[in-house]
């Protein structure tokens, strides 16, 4: 593994996280932009 995706890798795991809790509750709206962030975050990364 890459030095460079140490911390990214925490970063986008947490934010699939932060969607499925919200999923799990019912807001939609939030899981849609926990779900993006994780996006954005691959983008970049990779």
């Amino acid at each position: 593994m890459k030095k460079e995706y140490i911390f990214p890798l925490p970063l986008i795991a947490l934010d699939i996280g932060a969607g499925i809790v919200y999923a799990a509750a019912g807001d939609y709206k939030k899981l849609i932009y926990w779900l993006a962030a994780a996006v954005l975050n691959i983008a970049v990364t990779f």
